[in-house]
Formats: structure tokens, sequence, C-alpha cells
């Protein structure tokens, strides 16, 4: 049996605005803050994860919160992430509320076989909504600003650019077992995006890979993505995909423990970084779901610093 990801699982952002992300997030896209935590490595650093009502692995964009100056756009990035929404209709409502909260938002157009709405945050983080046809679960939260029936239901596509694809292929189709499925001309009019799909695919599960050549190289910041996340069911599988790697030789973290998740990091050949995560245990490993986001939580090993860690971060008022 052939070792599959099953889609996306999370996508990490940078902000330089902790709290504003926050407003953004919640209040115009109406996310549910599903974990206020720090980033492990960076005990300094806020990581706010937002998701929808039940914390579903696949649904979370997450952001870290560093003082850096805004992101350089260029290749070897991560350029877009798109969230879906289910029918035309929902895209028609969106960038009516968008525009009645001050975001500039495109028109509706068709890219890369999905009816979709790009928009920009308030520091330039590339967004897109695109129409996943109601294909899949859903777990609308009811506490958010937007109506159960045109709340954000997940990631993907994720938009990639590399000056050159061959290398990024390879990794894509002979070590992690996507498969090419189209490809289509940037809308940007920049390049070509082949379409590799995991999984059931569909948009939930794919990632898009734009061939731009002629672009600078990109200087992460403020509005920038950090890395994505690939989903894989369980600890079993994760050690399969430990073992994948070093069989191809492809240089990694090692198995991560994140308490919410188990991750697996390497880079593909174009240096934009790449983790495998596992869907379980969950943001309710320590906090019921009902009080998900409320309080800040701290993996065990970090428990004991509560304070210090406490004292260091600013307010998210």
């Amino acid at each position: 049996m052939t070792l599959e990801l099953t889609g996306i699982h999370h996508l990490t952002a940078i902000t330089a605005n902790a709290a504003q992300n926050l407003k953004f997030y919640t209040r115009t896209l109406g996310l549910r803050l599903v974990k206020k935590t720090v980033n492990q490595d960076d005990t300094s650093a806020y990581h706010l994860f937002y998701a929808d009502g039940q914390a579903t692995p696949g649904t979370d964009i997450t952001f870290f919160d560093w003082p850096v100056g805004p992101e350089r756009r260029g290749t070897h990035s991560i350029s877009r992430t798109a969230m879906r929404v289910s029918g035309e209709g929902s895209l028609a409502w969106w960038r009516e509320h968008l525009k009645a909260e001050g975001v500039t938002a495109g028109d509706i157009a068709e890219i890369g076989g999905y009816h979709s709405l790009d928009f920009e945050d308030f520091e330039g983080q590339r967004l897109r909504l695109v129409d996943d046809g109601g294909r899949g679960e859903v777990h609308p939260w009811a506490g958010s600003t937007i109506p159960a029936e045109h709340q954000i239901r997940g990631l993907g596509p994720i938009t990639l650019s590399v000056p050159d694809l061959r290398p990024t292929e390879l990794v894509l189709t002979k070590v992690m077992n996507m498969r090419q499925v189209r490809d289509y001309a940037s809308p940007d009019g920049n390049g070509h995006v082949h379409v590799f799909a995991m999984g059931e695919g569909g948009p939930a599960a794919e990632l898009h890979v734009a061939v731009q050549p002629g672009l600078p190289v990109t200087m992460q910041g403020a509005g920038a993505v950090h890395h994505v996340a690939f989903r894989t069911p369980d600890i079993e599988q994760m050690h399969e995909w430990t073992a994948r790697l070093e069989g191809f030789r492809l240089p990694s973290s090692g198995e991560v423990e994140r308490y919410y998740f188990r991750s697996l990091y390497f880079r593909e050949p174009n240096g934009i970084l790449f983790e495998i995560a596992t869907d379980g245990p969950g943001f309710t490993a320590d906090e019921p779901l009902d009080k998900l986001g409320e309080r800040l939580s701290l993996p065990p090993f970090l428990e004991p610093k509560r304070a210090s860690i406490e004292a260091g971060l600013k307010s998210l008022a």
C-alpha cells in the first residue's frame, strides 16, 4: 500500500502585530482562536492558531509574532494561501463583506479550476477564498462574526513560487507520493502553475506550484508564510515518513513532539520549508473544546516557565 499524505494540515505565517492579527482573523474573517500559545523554539513570540469551530486538522492558519519588517516578495516561497468556502454565492457575500471592512479584494474569477476571490490582510498576507463546492465535512463556529453558511471551511489549495519546477516536482512525486493532475496559466500572467494532489484530491489536498524564474529571491518578514504542513493520520505513519526521508537521504529535523501533534520538518530543493504533521492528539489535549484559546496554553515541558513566559509577552487587547 502506497504511503500517502491526506491533505493540508496547517499553514504557519508571520505577523509583526499580534493584536491586529487577532482582530483581523477572528473578527474580519470569523475564524476561531483555538490555541493561544508560544513558539516552542522562541518563547518570546506568540504562536496563534485560528481554525473552524472544532479545531479540525486541515482548517488552521497559524502565526508567529515576530518584530520584523515587511516581507520582500519573490520566488523560493509560499506565495498565496487559499481558504475554502461553499458556493459562488458565498464568494459574492465575502466580496461585499471585505469591502465593508475596508479590505480590498479582486474580482471573483476562475483560477486553477475553482471560482476564487483574492485579497490581502493588513500586512500584505496574500489570501484567496475558493469555492469548494461544499465538498467534505464542515464545523461552523457558533461564536463567529460570519453567518454559518458563509464561514471559512478550511485550508487549500496552497500556492508555491519556484524558479525551477523539476527539483521540487521530484520531491513531491517521488518522495511525497503526490500526483500531478493539471496545470494552468498564473492569473497574474507571470509563469505557469502545476497542480499536485494528495489523498482524495480536491482543494483541501492540493499544492499549486508556480514556476516564476524571473522573480527575485524572497526575504521573509511580516506578511510572509513560514511553512506549510501536510496531514498524516497517526504516529505509526509518521514513523514511516521519517524512514522514507532517511531512505531518500533528504535531511530533516527528525520527529518533533509539538504536544498537539507530532511534526517532521524538511526543505524541498528550492528551499521552502515543509512539515508533515499528525492529525492528533489535537488542541483539546490540554483544554476542553468549549474553552479553546481562552488562556495561554503551554506544553508540559514549558509549564514550569509560565510566569517568565507570560511576563515577556505583549498584550493582545
